[in-house]
Formats: structure tokens, sequence, C-alpha cells
């Protein structure tokens, strides 16, 4: 069958595994991707995760309530024909890393963003190989490339499904550096996020809470956790 049915017309959900992996059933057919690819996963964990959102699936099938589901269809249909041009892309945020750029002004910014990044500078440098340097202000200042290309040689040694999820924990945060401390579990995951929104909470606490700010924060929390989630399943 195809990735997306429109509605349900199965009985019965399975997930088994197949040649090179594992795969999802119904009623004995295995589910494709968009694309028609094999849905082949690389864990039984991951093919379990899917296995569940299909059979949750009650009426009209609903793509936004199945994120493993869709995750494994972009790894497959998206990150595996272009591969090194995801991990490129990817890697480029080392260069204008969050991390980074700090504020001028006010101290109380400055100090924030020094208690919560200046440990990840010092444990990238330390576990990955890479010394990056603070910048004040926003102007680009070029980083150690050295540095910068030890950190692409480990973007591009994930494989499609991780690399997926790296996609998604890079892009939210804004940081390569963030990222990588996720896969690693240098922190929770939730630590993590907030590390990623010290400039957001510092405006929220000068001004006071924006609704449709908020509620775009929260989906893009979501959508970190899952993207943490769905690189555990694909590595374990």
């Amino acid at each position: 069958m195809s990735g997306w049915a429109t509605k349900r017309f199965w009985k019965d959900t399975t997930p088994e595994a197949v040649e090179g992996g594992y795969g999802v059933f119904l009623d004995g057919r295995a589910v494709k991707t968009p694309a028609k690819a094999a849905l082949v996963v690389p864990t039984q964990v991951m093919a379990e995760a899917m296995a569940a959102e299909w059979d949750a699936q009650d009426g009209e099938v609903d793509p936004a309530s199945m994120p493993v589901t869709r995750s494994a269809n972009a790894a497959i249909d998206k990150v595996a024909i272009q591969h090194a041009e995801v991990a490129e892309m990817l890697a480029e945020y080392g260069g204008s890393d969050l991390v980074c750029y700090r504020a001028t002004t006010p101290q109380e910014l400055i100090d924030r963003q020094v208690e919560a990044w200046d440990p990840l500078l010092v444990w990238a440098e330390e576990s990955l190989g890479a010394k990056l340097k603070p910048v004040a202000g926003v102007m680009f200042e070029a980083q150690d490339s050295e540095s910068l290309r030890k950190l692409s040689t480990l973007v591009h040694g994930f494989d499609n499904f991780q690399m997926a999820a790296f996609h998604d924990l890079v892009g939210i945060s804004g940081s390569l550096i963030i990222g990588f401390a996720a896969t690693h579990d240098l922190h929770p995951i939730e630590t993590l996020w907030r590390l990623s929104r010290i400039d957001e909470q510092w405006q929220e606490d000068q001004w006071g809470r924006d609704d449709d700010a908020a509620e775009e924060a929260e989906k893009k929390h979501q959508a970190f956790l899952h993207a943490y989630a769905f690189f555990k399943m694909a590595t374990n």
C-alpha cells in the first residue's frame, strides 16, 4: 500500500522483521513511503512505534498524528537520496552557531548566555575536538577551519535515520553544538531545549508572554523532543 491511506481499511497492524530491518504490515500488506519505497527501518522499537501510530488511526488517517512514520518517510524519501547535501547544510551551522553569538547588552542577558552556553563550548572542545569561540554582537566572524572540518566529519557520519532526526535537532535549536549535545545525552533533552531558548526567555521575562509566540514555541518544543526520541530509536 502507499504511504498514506485516506481512510482506515485494515484490521490488523503488525511490525515484522524484513530484509534489511523492520517494516509495518496492514492486514499482511507492507506499508510503503509516499514515494513508494519500502518503509524499512533499522530497529524493532522504531517499527513498533510506527505500528502503534497506524493502529491508532480511526476513520480518516491523520498524518499529523504519526510523527515516527513521517520521520521514517523523510529518512528514506529525502535524506537517503541527498545525504551528503543534508550533512553539509547542517555542518554549516557550526560557522554561525547560536551558542557562539552573544549579546552586547544588557549585562543580565550577557551573563545568562555565558552561564548557559560557555559550558557547551567547553564540552564541544573536549568531547568533539572542536574549539569554537564566542562572538560579541551579530557581525559574522569566521571560526577555526579545522574545528569546523571535525564537526562536518561527525555530521557526515550519521546514517539516514539519525540524520533525519539530527536535522530537526539542529534546525529547531539553531545550534549544531546543541544538536550534538542531544545525541550524546550531555543533558536531559528538556534542559537542552531551555538552553536553546535563552534569548526568547529573556524577551518574555522583559515584555511578558505573547500567546501566539508561545503556541509556536510549543510546537517547536514538541518537534524537538520528537527528534530526540527518533534519534534514540534509530540508534538503539
